[in-house]
């Protein structure tokens, strides 16, 4: 059993979750991700990427977003409870090196993924810009953490309510473009927001990592639920990744087979939203 430490919303639907989980905390590198299970008896898998952890304490930190059943049903929980059961560090680690300038580009909760890898990018001496890209202001997260770690940070929200209006493709242009490009570029978000930062260095040439959260059951490569695409082979985001090279990557493919379990999913989560609205019932008849 992992307790939550400590809980906090982040935005309307993303949560961060500290959990005590010392031996993952002690072992874990950047890019690296756990498989969360609620509940033994019946429940999926869910892959979580580490988004911070503390190995003197003992803690890792989580985010997500509640959508599907299984994260809403991670949501209602309490600073206190127990989470049934965490596997990992799982994935191989963000290959870090100093190669001079790097560009990490996060998109909605994308943004936690990466605060760890640009942690590590730093610590390898190399200059950082961040571009974090949000539909609007409030579901802006990591802001400031990346603020004080990162060389520079350009805010790009769809609606203009934050820094500037746009999408995170625009900013990476240009500084594509520029007298000094990027040596390398980190895309971690929605796999559409990928796939045209990774169309977007691909005129530049400049070597492009995405991180990929697909379909996961097992993690062990051996129920072939996460197969991607690359470079016109099949790869297991569990074991292969969950990073590649953006260039290589099917990400039609990889898109559509998200959406194999949509209608199951679209059910669960109506059950889970009736159990939500009638927890709320009952604390609101309890006060």
């Amino acid at each position: 059993m992992h307790t939550i430490l400590e809980k906090r919303q982040l935005s309307a639907d993303v949560f961060y979750y500290r959990v005590s989980a010392p031996e993952i905390a002690k072992n874990r590198k950047a890019g690296q991700f756990v498989l969360v299970q609620i509940d033994l008896d019946y429940g999926e898998r869910v892959p979580l990427t580490i988004a911070d952890a503390n190995a003197k304490e003992g803690w890792i930190a989580l985010v997500f977003q509640a959508v599907g059943a299984t994260t809403m049903k991670l949501s209602m929980k309490k600073e206190g409870d127990s989470i049934a059961a965490i596997l990992g560090p799982l994935g191989n680690p963000t290959k870090i090196e100093k190669v001079g300038t790097v560009v990490c580009v996060g998109g909605g909760i994308g943004v936690a993924p990466l605060y760890p890898i640009v942690q590590a990018y730093k610590e390898a001496k190399n200059k950082v810009i961040v571009i974090i890209g949000a539909r609007t202001k409030d579901l802006i997260i990591f802001e400031d953490q990346m603020r004080k770690i990162a060389d520079e940070l350009i805010i790009m929200t769809d609606d203009g309510s934050a820094g500037t209006k746009g999408l995170v493709t625009e900013p990476l242009k240009k500084l594509c473009e520029g007298d000094v490009p990027p040596n390398e570029v980190v895309a971690i978000g929605p796999p559409i927001m990928m796939k045209f930062c990774a169309e977007t260095t691909r005129p530049f040439n400049i070597h492009t990592v995405v991180s990929l959260n697909t379909i996961m059951i097992d993690g062990t490569g051996m129920c072939g639920g996460c197969r991607v695409t690359v470079d016109g082979k099949t790869k297991f985001v569990c074991v292969d990744g969950p990073e590649f090279d953006g260039h290589k990557v099917d990400f039609n493919n990889m898109m559509m087979r998200m959406k194999a379990f949509k209608a199951r999913e679209e059910e669960d989560k109506h059950k889970c939203r009736m159990q939500m609205e009638a927890q709320k019932l009952e604390q609101g008849a309890a006060k």
